[in-house]
């Protein structure tokens, strides 16, 4: 056991109603581990305590001297093997990593268009991992991700975006600054040992279907048949099970790789169903899908994602980890609380596990970074 102080890695989480105390409480806590000065610390905050971010940013920074610090408001928070909703909570991360590098991203509009800055020229970002945390009501998230796998062709993106309510209320933090849109992040150390596991939420049902007609988000035909008509189908031959869990929640999933013969769970990028046009009998979802995409209707699933989430986990061999889980996953998709930060806290064998609710989570998937609905998205590093 490392001496206190020394330890690589840190975590804690406070319930404490009062800020001040409960910022007191997870960062003595963090402090006793790992000792001031870590080269990375990583703030989470629910919605009850966004007003006084400014002075516990300021705290934690007083008392763990780190040399990067980022962090989010969220509507829950994850530290250990506990997951904390809805209620006043303080969660910190602390690692000795290496020299980790601050990023501020912002959105800069010109006649020309608009553009997001802050991230350093491709040459000297090099074969890294990307931390991010988004203002996703300021902060064009998924266009910023998919702009990573053309720019930074060797970047990993991981990370989520803030949950702690609507525009104006979200808060970001990097170093000593708090803000309430764009983006912020840290570039890991160029060659350090971490991994990202990314596990759905979702599994599918039905028979994958080719778009055979669509604008954009808008599918009308699938197969070659009106897309509402398709999913009619699916509900008039689904058992009760199936149909109870359509009734809760329909999802999409759009292949990423289309080459396999056959599609499986974790093939998908899932995405909402947003409504209906019923003149043309066409679903309209979460994310554009051209002619020739391959869609597969899903349903949340608490036992598929369990399972899912514990195979991605089996074969880990980590000592810490930042969890990223959809704000619809928790208490609203299983049965009994902790479900995700237990399952982590167990893989990396009791070592520093933190993170946040997200209202959409970023990881790398297929060697390509997206954002994804309903999963966990979870860093893991090694000391």
């Amino acid at each position: 056991m490392s001496a206190p102080g020394t330890a690589t890695f840190g975590a804690a989480v406070s319930e404490h109603p009062d800020a001040a105390q409960a910022v007191a409480e997870a960062a003595g806590a963090v402090l006793d581990r790992v000792g001031p000065g870590a080269d990375l610390v990583v703030l989470f905050v629910t919605r009850p305590h966004v007003g006084a971010l400014d002075d516990i940013a300021s705290a934690v920074r007083a008392i763990l001297e780190p040399v990067t610090l980022v962090g989010s408001t969220t509507v829950g928070v994850i530290g250990g093997p506990t997951e904390v909703e809805d209620v006043p909570a303080i969660s910190l991360w602390a690692g000795r990593i290496g020299p980790a590098e601050a990023v501020r991203l912002e959105v800069v509009r010109s006649p020309e268009g608009t553009a997001v800055v802050g991230m350093p020229d491709a040459a000297a970002v090099g074969r890294r991992t990307l931390l991010l945390l988004t203002e996703p009501h300021s902060f064009p998230t998924e266009a910023f991700v998919q702009a990573t796998n053309e720019q930074y062709p060797d970047l990993s993106v991981v990370g989520g975006m803030a949950s702690a309510g609507g525009p104006g209320v979200n808060r970001l933090v990097v170093q000593a600054e708090v803000h309430d849109e764009g983006a912020v992040g840290v570039l890991l150390p160029e060659g350090m040992d971490d991994t990202t596991v990314v596990s759905q939420g979702c599994r599918p049902v039905g028979e994958p279907l080719i778009v055979t007609d669509s604008d954009r988000n808008l599918v009308r035909e699938l197969a070659s048949r009106p897309a509402l008509e398709r999913l009619q189908s699916l509900i008039d031959e689904a058992d009760d099970e199936e149909r109870a869990l359509l009734s809760r929640g329909l999802h999409v999933g759009l292949v990423i790789d289309e080459r396999p013969a056959e599609f499986d769970r974790g093939d998908f990028l899932i995405r909402g169903v947003l409504g209906a046009d019923h003149g043309q009998g066409a679903i309209r979802i979460g994310d554009v899908a051209p002619v020739g995409t391959t869609l597969q209707f899903h349903v949340r699933d608490a036992a598929s994602a369990s399972t899912d989430l514990q195979e991605k986990l089996a074969p880990v061999d980590a000592d810490a980890a930042l969890v990223f889980t959809c704000n619809g996953r928790g208490t609203a998709l299983f049965e009994s609380p902790d479900h995700d930060a237990e399952m982590v806290h167990a893989a990396v064998r009791g070592g520093a596990v933190a993170g946040m609710f997200c209202a959409g989570e970023v990881g790398p998937v297929q060697g390509r970074n997206h954002v994804h609905g309903f999963t966990a998205s979870v860093l893991l590093f090694y000391g």
